[in-house]
């Protein structure tokens, strides 16, 4: 079997050391690079064009999910892997819609992890099961998360929002105007039905899109 190249895109250095080594374990995985943020994950996959980009979400500046549509904008075929702590549907759901081939939680067993990075070079979307039980639950309930109207772009501007982003500081990562930021700020209020900013925070806890650790 040929060697998979891997770009693995962490911000924890300690975490990317514990993957790196599990991913180093096996014979016929390459990790050609690490990147610590989404700007340095573009940048290397440019440089190295890996077979597989493991991804997490949560990154500082550019989330990953920004991240993982430039890649796919630079590079449609990009076989793109979410590794994210995050066990929400909505989130998993707007990353396969950008084009992701799997999500799996990092609460995983690593070798969920090993069988995921196997099932995406097979052409397969790859769920740990916690995220498909998850997926196949809101599906059975008829039930539409609060976050499912929202846009790709909507959804990743809601997350650096609620983080204390400001809107000209979204703009400059995003790479579109503070008009455009401020029209989508206006929009996703309005879909999700609130008034204030305060609200839209408590909204996005309630839907798991953030956690008060991210919140410092």
């Amino acid at each position: 079997m040929s060697q998979i190249r891997i770009l693995l895109v962490d911000d924890h250095a300690i975490v990317r050391e514990g993957y790196r080594a599990l991913l180093n374990r096996q014979p016929n995985l390459d990790l050609v690079a690490e990147a610590g943020s989404g700007e340095q994950a573009y940048a290397l996959y440019r440089e190295h064009q890996p077979d597989l980009v493991v991804l997490d979400l949560s990154l500082p500046g550019k989330g990953g999910l920004a991240t993982l549509i430039q890649i796919r904008q630079f590079d449609p075929k990009a076989r793109v892997l979410i590794f994210s702590m995050h066990q929400n549907p909505a989130m998993a759901t707007k990353a396969i819609e950008a084009g992701a081939r799997g999500y799996v939680t990092k609460s995983s067993e690593p070798s969920v992890l090993i069988k995921a990075v196997t099932e995406v070079m097979q052409g397969k979307i790859a769920l740990s099961d916690d995220m498909s039980h998850a997926l196949a639950l809101e599906r059975l309930g008829g039930e539409k998360g609060l976050l499912a109207d929202l846009t790709t772009r909507e959804f990743e501007i809601l997350r650096m929002l609620v983080e204390g982003k400001s809107k000209t500081e979204i703009a400059d990562t995003l790479h579109i105007s503070a008009k455009t930021v401020a029209n989508c700020h206006y929009i996703i209020k309005r879909k999700l039905n609130v008034q204030s900013d305060i609200e839209l925070l408590r909204v996005a806890m309630q839907q798991q899109l953030v956690t008060r650790t991210e919140l410092g």
